[in-house]
């Protein structure tokens, strides 16, 4: 249901954001997305698709999710324009394990890697509590938030200070902005990722989908 260009969710209203509305500055961190990613039906049945690249910069370099392999060369190449090598990245987050949000996890060898609830520095496995629903706390800024639903072990990076607010990278928690029912269809746990889906509506004040343009949320 949509009212004046204003999807309604509950309590909550998104209001989509524009390709111009990308970056997002912040103290200390700020939030940029690198490529918006799309889900696109064709008329034979199958359907194009990439996810959302989001990096993050300040006293970390943190990138969320690395797009499909076919993203390689625009990702070293968009780094590159940003001043940064893929060395340069302290901690890579993939929201998920599917093959358009995890390609190019090989680019980054030395970076801290978050993969769902597994976080791991080369071979070796850190503990943490996101099975438990607990974050996984970067600094006092960026957490790693537990966000099931979509997959098992579904992950969405929160950040605090940003000129609009908190932003959560939710990776296919949202496919878009006005993605109504649609993202029933591609989810393995609907009640489990509807609540994770209001608590992210709760809390955030934009929200980065998996594939499409960021959101503002509005409660009502």
């Amino acid at each position: 249901m949509e009212t004046d260009g204003k999807e309604v969710q509950g309590p909550f209203r998104t209001v989509p954001l524009t390709q111009s509305e990308l970056d997002f500055s912040g103290v200390p961190y700020s939030v940029s997305v690198l490529k918006v990613g799309y889900c696109i039906p064709q008329p034979d049945g199958t359907f194009r698709a990439d996810g959302t690249i989001t990096l993050i910069t300040g006293p970390k370099i943190i990138l969320v999710d690395t797009g499909g392999p076919w993203d390689r060369d625009f990702l070293k190449a968009t780094l590159k324009d940003r001043g940064l090598e893929p060395g340069d990245v302290h901690l890579v987050v993939c929201t998920h394990g599917h093959s358009d949000h995890v390609g190019n996890l090989s680019l980054f060898p030395t970076a801290v890697i978050v993969v769902g609830y597994d976080i791991s520095e080369g071979d070796t496995y850190r503990p943490n509590r996101m099975a438990e629903g607990q974050a996984y706390t970067i600094d006092e800024h960026v957490s790693v938030v537990p966000s099931p639903g979509h997959m098992g072990q579904d992950v969405s990076v929160q950040v605090k200070g940003t000129s609009a607010g908190t932003v959560l990278v939710a990776g296919d928690l949202f496919e878009r902005c006005s993605d109504e029912d649609s993202w029933k269809d591609l989810s393995m746990n609907t009640a489990v990722q509807e609540v994770s889906r209001q608590e992210a509506l709760r809390t955030a004040d934009v929200i980065i989908p998996g594939h499409g343009l960021p959101f503002r949320v509005l409660r009502n």
